[in-house]
């Protein structure tokens, strides 16, 4: 074989070694020390994300690819292909050993006068240049790659020697049919369309086994020259529509002409292919996001998933680019019944802008919606109001590339703040800590709130300024934990956190997964209690899956399955679940939070779900009601829905859109997608929560009537209840002296709870009792009262002109000056 090859060389390359320094002899020995092997790496292919259908087939969602190619087989691809290859390009293909002898000589005569040394390649020389090529495409170093591509194509008798040499060497290797395959696979169409298979794709929307003869050989025709002869450019005026791609034509009916030399083809197929009128149907083939629809963001979030994936780098622009060049099959996680329900709410009750009918002003509205399965961490579902662009500019309002679901370095923005969402592990934290759902804490409304325990950076202080509202107006001293958590009552959860620990709080919550969206730590301070933290939603869909998790958490993940360009199983990233809470204080949380469903603030949006399984849920607003969030879950799917401001302030709650007031919106979509997800996957009922944490262990509330403050502050803390003064209040007890607690003395209370306390002002006087006095004698009794009177027919004379009843009744507190009634019998005789 070397000495034909000797001989081969020494004949070929004769011409160009003329003009050359380079002796016969000295070549033949360049061309024995050159490598006889060259390695074939994986070709740059198509890298495509799925979500899989209900009957497990696969729909493909987008597709990334630096070439857009595709691997066949050679019995996939049309004979007319290989037939028109053959004959069009290196007729002598299944007799020679890689180097085509009499090509050769013809290609370097043609030459000789200018000491070029180009034409005359065989397939195999071909294949070996664009395998050359292809190994400098895989270069992520510009300066690097245009080196490597220079020397594999530069049009020196060194550079053909190296290509025939390793020619030579492929044909020892591979078979004939596997080295047509291989060109086949690899061969450039134009542009970014390497392969048959994606050649037939863009321009005729066919595959490679469905090509007709003519359409095969313009396709073959492209071959010798792609840009010259590529068909999608219908503007060309050498090779477009006007003249019937002219310049294609020519060399496609040239490599017919060879095809019927070489009896591929019949006579009368021969002529009517030259007669036939080439007309490309040009299939755009996309890469990116923006062909997954309104999946787009989910689809977004599954690339910026890869970046971070080792499987396909060291690091982020490795693994990008591995990533679209390696053929990579990505099966997700997404479930598209869910996802079209998020999306048609979405569309139905948010739209992409807003423009005040009154104003003008134009207010850029974000709407989101994420749904996480309980237990596994599978991202099912992931929708926004606009439509996905990759552009660095949107093109309008209506158009972003920011993903308002994610994290910031995920593709996301820097959050939003959830609102009263975020009180779930304040109240997570109260469970903890052992107190109970029925245990009262100082709500009142006020100013200056004192300090606040914080083990992490030391005792807080709140004083003037901190002032926190109730959004409903509610004003009582001493809500229940349950009660604020029903009603979300601001006053009431910073009255618990007072009783717990700032730090604490922040690292329950952070047990949950939860962080801030742009990778700051979580602030801790007493205003967080309310939801201040910047959180991406699903963040907080995961945290919320946690608590119907029995308090596991459990990482987020959006790829079920990765197959490599072979077929082979990749391990996708997998979901981390760690116990955040013990179950039974899940239970606790569970319990109040389906309360908040049921007769709470989420009421709406439990009432509006259909089929009804157990679900928990909590509501959120924030200052201004510029943000306004529906978050909650069964024991199978949780989600989070909202209507946030993007840029600028809006108040929703004074907001109205097609669909009704935009603060009303989350009690819309999230019915509708949760009523999917039901109906779907079912839900069980949540853990049954202990007495212990829902009322707590019962102790009777000692009576501290008529006792000073101090000494009933000092009975009442030692017996372990929280102490509150409520205050003066009108009563007959000396001044200064308790007039009563709230709970009353005597009543049953979980221990730990808070016990309110009220100061007489010695304002009232028990009334006496005139009941049977006459009217005289009452209103002598009641001196210092209005004495109010009625009259009452009786049949029993010794009741006539007599007291029958009083109101208030005798012994009844009352202030001096104050309307006694009394009814006075009048007898009639029967």
């Amino acid at each position: 074989m070397s000495a034909a090859a000797g001989l081969l060389v020494t004949v070929a390359i004769t011409p160009a070694l003329a003009v050359s320094s380079l002796a016969t002899t000295s070549t033949i020995n360049v061309f024995e020390n050159m490598p006889n092997y060259l390695k074939i790496d994986q070709l740059s292919q198509v890298s495509s994300i799925y979500a899989v259908q209900n009957d497990g087939t696969p729909y493909k969602l987008a597709s990334f690819y630096d070439q857009n190619r595709v691997e066949v087989p050679l019995q996939a691809t049309s004979q007319f292909v290989r037939d028109a290859v053959v004959a069009g390009e290196d007729p002598r293909f299944y007799e020679h050993g890689g180097v085509d002898l009499q090509g050769t000589i013809r290609g370097a005569l043609s030459t000789f006068g200018d000491g070029d040394v180009s034409g005359g390649s065989s397939v195999t020389q071909q294949y070996v240049k664009n395998v050359l090529v292809q190994k400098c495409e895989v270069l992520s170093d510009q300066e690097a790659l245009d080196a490597c591509f220079k020397d594999a194509t530069k049009t020196t008798p060194e550079r053909k020697l190296k290509e025939m040499r390793l020619a030579i060497g492929v044909e020892k290797t591979y078979t004939k049919d596997e080295i047509l395959q291989g060109y086949l696979n690899i061969t450039g169409f134009g542009g970014t369309v390497y392969g048959i298979q994606a050649a037939a794709e863009y321009y005729y929307s066919a595959s490679a086994g469905t090509l007709t003869l003519p359409q095969a050989a313009s396709l073959i025709a492209i071959v010798n020259n792609p840009e010259k002869f590529r068909l999608d450019n219908p503007e060309s005026e050498t090779n477009g529509a006007a003249n019937g791609y002219a310049d294609n034509k020519v060399r496609r009916d040239y490599i017919l002409g060879e095809m019927l030399q070489y009896e591929k083809i019949s006579q009368e197929d021969h002529d009517a292919a030259v007669a036939s009128v080439i007309a490309p149907v040009i299939r755009e083939p996309s890469t990116g996001c923006q062909t997954a629809g309104g999946a787009a963001y989910f689809c977004d979030y599954v690339t910026q998933v890869l970046k971070t994936d080792p499987t396909f780098g060291a690091d982020e622009d490795t693994r990008m680019l591995n990533f679209r060049r390696g053929g990579y099959q990505i099966y997700t996680t997404l479930d598209l019944d869910m996802q079209s329900a998020s999306e048609a709410a979405l569309a139905e009750n948010v739209p992409q802008t807003f423009t005040d009918p009154y104003t003008g002003a134009v207010w850029d509205v974000g709407g989101v919606a994420t749904s996480v399965q309980v237990g596994t961490g599978r991202v099912i579902s992931m929708a926004q109001n606009k439509i996905y662009t990759q552009e660095e500019v949107a093109p309008g309002p209506e158009y972003t590339g920011i993903n308002y679901n994610t994290d910031f370095s995920q593709g996301g923005s820097s959050g939003f703040q959830p609102g009263s969402t975020y009180k779930v592990f304040t109240l997570a934290e109260w469970l903890k800590e052992g107190h109970a759902l029925g245990e009262r804490v100082d709500s009142s409304v006020k100013s200056d709130w004192g300090t606040f325990p914080d083990s992490c950076d030391g005792p807080q202080n709140y004083g003037a300024g901190f002032a926190p509202k109730n959004d409903s107006n509610e004003s009582g001293r001493n809500y229940t934990a349950l009660e604020s958590t029903i009603g979300s009552i601001n006053t009431g959860f910073i009255g618990m956190a007072k009783k717990l620990d700032l730090c604490k709080i922040r690292q329950t919550a952070e047990a949950f997964g939860v962080h801030r969206a742009n990778g700051d730590p979580l602030q801790q301070g007493a205003s967080s209690v309310l939801g201040t933290n910047e959180i991406a939603p699903l963040t907080m869909a995961v945290a919320f899956a946690g608590i119907a998790n029995n308090g596991s958490t459990c990482s987020a993940i959006v790829i079920d399955r990765i197959t490599g360009a072979d077929g082979a199983e990749i391990a996708p990233p997998t979901s981390t679940c760690t116990q955040s809470v013990e179950p039974a204080v899940a239970a606790g949380m569970a319990y109040a939070m389906k309360r908040v469903m049921t007769s709470g603030t989420a009421s709406p949006s439990n009432g509006n779900t259909y089929p009804h399984v157990p679900m928990i849920g909590k509501t959120g607003t924030t200052d201004g009601n510029k943000d306004t969030w529906m978050s909650g879950a069964s024991t199978k799917i949780a989600t989070v829905v909202g209507v946030v401001s993007v840029t600028g302030d809006k108040n929703q709650r004074n907001t109205y859109f097609e669909s009704g007031q935009a603060s009303t919106a989350r009690h819309k979509m999230w019915p509708d997608i949760m009523s999917v997800a039901n109906a779907k996957y079912g839900g069980d009922e949540f853990a049954e929560a202990s007495s212990n944490l829902v009322q707590g262990v019962q102790v009777t509330v000692p009576d501290v009537r008529g006792q000073s403050i101090d000494q009933a502050r000092n009975e009442i803390e030692s017996d372990g209840f929280g102490f509150l003064d409520g205050g003066v209040t009108d009563s007959e007890l000396p001044a200064g002296t308790i007039a009563r607690s709230e709970p009353a003395g005597g009543d049953s209370t979980s221990i730990g709870g808070l016990v309110t306390v009220f100061t007489s002002n010695g304002s009232q006087v028990l009334l006496p009792d005139v009941v049977g006095q006459s009217l005289p004698q009452a209103k002598g009794t009641l001196n210092g009262f209005t004495v109010s009177t009625m009259d009452q027919t009786v049949s029993d004379k010794n009741q006539d002109g007599k007291v029958l009843v009083m109101n208030p009744v005798a012994g009844s507190p009352a202030i001096p000056g104050g309307t006694v009634v009394v009814v006075i019998g009048k007898y009639k005789a029967p």
